[in-house]
């Protein structure tokens, strides 16, 4: 049987270390990487191209769904299960309409997680109970008139850019994580903040706050 690799992605230690050891008692499950934030799990997915990754949907830096958005272009042909706190409509609908093959919660039973796992490597979609097909669609339908959301405007980088914002980071701290000068990060942050129609940083927090791409701290 061909083993199926995974990447673990959590910001807290004590959670990754607790899905190691469930996955160590499976057959043919095996954890080849794990990270702590949104872009050391984009770079390992990159290096590792593990046959799924399971990401917490709110990983620092750059959340869970941001580097769901950004697995296909780099590193196309790693499928995706969602990890999650809370039963959040908005954050599943997002999730499975981009790429999201698998949604957990951290609540769920562990064979809930080891099957969405095995189904997103079989290239089926899985959503653990209390989640459904059925619910899945009734909120779509309930949003599907809604207006267009300017986020969708950004490009990947204006993305990471106000991620990294969000998260208090200076304009030469986001181009160290970047691998991008300061100049260029000032440059993603005026336009992005022009789409947004933002005009200071404390708005691009709180617009992150409300749009459910940062969380404060518990």
């Amino acid at each position: 049987m061909t083993d199926i690799t995974v990447l673990v992605a959590d910001d807290h230690e004590l959670v990754r270390a607790g899905i190691v050891a469930l996955f160590e008692s499976e057959a043919n499950l095996r954890i080849v990487g794990e990270a702590g934030d949104g872009i050391g799990t984009l770079r390992l997915a990159e290096q590792l191209r593990p046959t799924v990754a399971l990401l917490d949907i709110m990983l620092p830096c750059l959340s869970g769904l941001e580097v769901l958005r950004q697995i296909p272009s780099r590193a196309p042909g790693v499928r995706v299960v969602m990890l999650a706190a809370h039963d959040n409509p908005a954050h599943l609908l997002e999730a499975t309409r981009v790429g999201a093959l698998g949604y957990v919660l951290k609540g769920s039973r562990p064979f809930e997680i080891t099957r969405a796992v095995r189904e997103a490597a079989a290239g089926r979609r899985y959503l653990a109970p209390p989640l459904s097909e059925h619910r899945l669609a009734a909120y779509a339908a309930g949003v599907a008139d809604a207006m267009p959301d300017p986020y969708e405007t950004l490009s990947a980088r204006e993305r990471e850019v106000l991620h990294l914002t969000a998260a208090g980071c200076t304009s030469a701290e986001a181009a160290r994580q970047l691998f991008i000068s300061s100049r260029t990060v000032e440059g993603h942050r005026a336009t992005l903040m022009h789409k947004l129609n933002l005009a200071t940083r404390q708005e691009v927090v709180h617009y992150a706050l409300q749009r459910g791409i940062c969380l404060i701290d518990d």
